[in-house]
């Protein structure tokens, strides 16, 4: 057997997410299919984790096997993004690994993105790319806030009740903000996240910049270890796996 990594990028708006589920099209399915027609067998794609419905990808990362050795895998690319475009689903790149490599157990760190538009009128060309608040955003509050998030801890006031994870402790490396005109962008660095916690801490983060929490406020919401006191997370339209790293 052969193992291949593939990168894949994708806009999630018309997804159930990216695993298969019983009901509604997902990208992990919507890849299989388009795999199978090329390499001509039944392919299995393992993701390197699970990520929500609307949530998009600037580079998922995936693995399969198959029986025979892929001769050029250019041509192959080429191929599977004929068939796979009209989803708004893109192979960035295929690449031949050993078998000891495995997309979500391999990886060192994880790097989401979350757009917010902060302005007064609503996005038409960036529609279901990123969270519209109208609200002026302090986002000296928001890094304020940010920077308390940044270390190893219990984070189960931003784990969803149906979250898997044996531990809700993680260690979040990095998280950075940036302003750009009326757009901001929050990138958290992890080796691994909770269910929901990207976007959980996202809608705490808008609380703080909006004023309607102090950061006295904030801190006791993080440390409760209490979901009922997180604010409402933030849409997931608004949310990008930007990389994995190995």
């Amino acid at each position: 057997m052969f193992r291949y990594q593939i990168l894949i990028e994708y806009v999630g708006t018309d997804f159930i997410g990216w695993q298969i589920q019983k009901k509604g099209k997902s990208v992990q399915k919507t890849i299989e299919i388009s795999l199978k027609k090329i390499i001509k067998e039944k392919i299995s794609l393992v993701g390197q984790g699970r990520l929500d419905s609307g949530v998009h990808a600037i580079s998922q990362s995936a693995h399969f096997e198959t029986k025979n050795k892929i001769l050029n895998t250019n041509k192959f690319l080429n191929r599977l993004n004929y068939l796979l475009n009209k989803d708004l689903i893109s192979i960035l790149s295929v690449k031949k690994r050993n078998k000891k490599f495995h997309s979500r157990y391999s990886a060192k760190a994880r790097i989401y993105q979350y757009i917010i538009f902060n302005r007064e009128s609503v996005p038409t060309i960036d529609k279901n790319r990123g969270w519209h608040i109208k609200k002026k955003i302090n986002i000296e509050n928001l890094k304020k806030g940010a920077k308390f998030l940044i270390g190893k801890r219990d984070f189960s006031t931003f784990r969803a009740s149906s979250c898997s994870a044996k531990s809700p402790i993680r260690t979040l490396e990095k998280v950075n903000i940036l302003k750009k005109k009326n757009q901001i962008s929050i990138e958290f660095k992890s080796k691994s996240f909770l269910q929901t916690q990207v976007r959980s801490m996202v809608g705490c983060l808008k609380y703080l910049g909006e004023g309607k929490w102090d950061l006295k406020r904030f801190k006791y919401v993080t440390l409760s270890k209490n979901r009922i006191l997180c604010a409402p997370p933030a849409p997931p339209y608004g949310l990008f796996l930007k990389k994995v790293i190995y």
